[in-house]
């Protein structure tokens, strides 16, 4: 198993531990040059919070811990490619290594919609993996869709 496969499936629990709380599966572990900083599921319902994004929070966490809002020397591991506010977020941290499991063709950020991060455009640039554990990231969100699916159709 490799490093990135390795800390993917420690994010994939974070989303685990969302969707048994009733939020999007979506996991996000911040790792140092000393090991994990920072782990977090997504949120947003259970804290009244459209930014409690799993990265989002995992990036809040850290900064705090090391009493710095810079972040070098990071890599932030998603199991779904982070939208534009996620995105703006780790540039502003300075995230250095962005890794991300699922592709999200309607609001992917990285490669399917923009490319922030990886572009040029900005003071920051971000090297970026995606497609780590892709199958079981996308099926994670894919059978929390379709239960809760049946579930409105009860």
């Amino acid at each position: 198993m490799t490093i990135d496969n390795y800390w993917m499936q420690q994010a994939l629990l974070q989303a685990e531990k969302a969707a048994l709380c009733g939020e999007v599966p979506v996991g996000a572990v911040l790792i140092g040059p000393d090991g994990l900083l920072s782990a977090a599921g997504n949120n947003p319902i259970g804290r009244h919070d459209p930014t409690a994004h799993a990265e989002i929070i995992a990036i809040r966490s850290a900064a705090e811990q090391l009493h710095n809002y810079r972040l070098p020397g990071t890599t932030l591991y998603v199991t779904l490619e982070p939208c534009v506010m996620c995105m703006g977020a780790l540039i502003l941290a300075r995230i250095e290594r962005l890794v991300y499991g699922a592709a999200d063709p309607k609001t992917g950020a990285v490669n399917s919609l923009y490319s922030i991060g990886r572009d040029g455009l900005l003071n920051h640039k971000i090297d970026i993996v995606g497609g780590v554990l892709a199958e079981q990231c996308g099926a994670l969100l894919k059978n929390f869709f379709q239960a809760r699916r049946k579930e409105k159709t009860k």
